[in-house]
């Protein structure tokens, strides 16, 4: 089982250096252009917000950029050795920069995108963006608001290696303890404004 979830952290390092960065990307005064709402302001039927304010172009593409970098950075890393043989994308597939091109890119997409169902459902409850509910909901959304963007990269770690439903979810959950983890530790480096 420590194995197993040592490939998950192993696999998973571009990402989690990404989500870091991007945080500091946002925070920077560049690309205003595309600091816009992918929902462009616009509301569903009910007449509110599709994602709301927070989920940005930039953001997006920040995932997308950072994931790439660093997923080719960590393919150098894990060229040979313990590195490799606990990469779960290494295992059915080479170690080349073209692969890990393409990995950044889709773990990128799957990042920012499995974000906006989250916010589409808090929209829906007038939940305000960037906060989280109060009382008997309160701990479904804190485990939601760390998980939904790792049921994605997840998914984009099943593409490529067949993890099957039971280790998929085992990395939902472990994916989600340590989002919980940077958020707090991005807490408390001011890079956050709510620890969850």
């Amino acid at each position: 089982m420590l194995r197993v979830i040592g490939m998950m952290y192993v696999t998973l390092v571009p990402t989690i250096l990404a989500g870091v960065m991007v945080m500091l990307w946002c925070k920077l005064p560049i690309l205003k252009a595309i600091a816009k709402p992918i929902d462009f302001g616009k509301n569903f039927v009910d007449g509110k917000r599709l994602f709301g304010d927070n989920k940005t172009w930039k953001g997006m593409l920040g995932y997308i950029l950072f994931n790439t970098f660093f997923s080719v950075l960590w393919g150098f890393a894990c060229q040979t050795g313990a590195l490799h043989d606990l990469n779960f994308f290494y295992q059915n597939h080479e170690n080349t920069i073209p692969f890990n091109l393409l990995i950044g890119v889709l773990l990128g997409l799957g990042y920012s995108l499995f974000e906006l169902p989250n916010s589409f459902l808090k929209r829906r409850l007038d939940i305000t963006p960037g906060k989280t509910v109060k009382g008997f909901w309160k701990v479904f959304f804190v485990f939601l608001d760390q998980a939904d963007s790792v049921f994605g990269v997840a998914l984009v770690v099943w593409m490529f290696y067949p993890l099957g439903i039971g280790l998929y979810l085992l990395y939902v959950l472990v994916g989600a303890a340590t989002h919980l983890f940077m958020n707090m530790m991005l807490y408390f480096m001011h890079l956050r404004k709510n620890m969850f």
